[in-house]
């Protein structure tokens, strides 16, 4: 038996009753990780918009959406302006492919409203040049 089990072993064991390790293992960080997991309908939005956008803006060899775009909608992501019972509404820059990468400045903005099942445009508000 290796050190680790043993110790594994004392701990759920001899020291702590079944009750408490239960609520240890309630509250590991497994526990935590499916409770982040992204509604399909956010997920769904960032992608359709980024998607959207890339095909307006004339596919993958000449725009590349803004990082924020390949991310989780989570409150703290840049390019989610608004999300409610109208939708996701998305503000992101974009440019040609390694625009980020060479620190060049942002060739187009995009500005996208998409349906609350993040399954279709509602509006294309913006797509032009950063304002």
């Amino acid at each position: 038996m290796s050190l680790l089990s043993s110790a594994a072993h004392l701990v759920t064991g001899a020291l702590l009753p079944p009750l408490a390790m239960s609520a240890l293992m309630a509250g590991a960080p497994g526990a935590s990780l499916a409770q982040l997991r992204a509604p399909i309908e956010e997920v769904r939005a960032i992608n359709f918009a980024r998607s959207y956008a890339v095909k307006l803006n004339g596919g993958l060899q000449a725009y590349r959406p803004a990082p924020c775009m390949f991310a989780t909608v989570t409150n703290d992501n840049p390019c989610l302006v608004s999300r409610g019972p109208d939708g996701f509404v998305f503000r992101f820059l974009g440019g040609p492919p390694a625009w980020e990468e060479r620190q060049e400045p942002a060739t187009l903005e995009t500005e996208i409203v998409i349906s609350p099942d993040g399954r279709s445009l509602q509006k294309l508000v913006f797509n032009g040049a950063p304002r």
